[in-house]
């Protein structure tokens, strides 16, 4: 599956049970937003109020934590996630141990940082 990383066994970090995590192929293809609002998808965020504010931080983080988590296509990642912002903020980001570790074997820049 494209976006999703293995182990050595061939069994993928799972998100949740039965989710694999998606990862993208490279940081720089993060082109998210870096200012201002961001509404989710319903995909992503299942509550009414899906809005965040990137100046403030933890709407930043918490806006990440659900888009790494819940993302099932790469897509939703170039779109939504910045490769520059994402960097700063990774050690502060609470990840299922799976994405961590999915994002982690694919960017080892990030495991350096975390």
């Amino acid at each position: 599956m494209l976006g999703t990383q293995s182990t050595p066994s061939g069994v993928a970090f799972l998100a949740r049970p039965g989710r694999p995590a998606v990862v993208t192929r490279t940081l720089t293809e993060l082109t998210g937003p870096v200012r201002g609002a961001v509404e989710l998808p319903l995909r992503l965020m299942w509550c009414s109020d899906r809005t965040f504010e990137l100046a403030d931080p933890d709407q930043l983080l918490w806006m990440y934590e659900n888009v790494l988590r819940e993302a099932t296509r790469a897509d939703d990642l170039r779109r939504l996630v910045n490769g520059t912002l994402l960097r700063r903020v990774w050690p502060d980001l609470n990840l299922p141990h799976g994405v961590r570790r999915a994002w982690e074997a694919r960017h080892r820049t990030l495991h350096r940082i975390g």
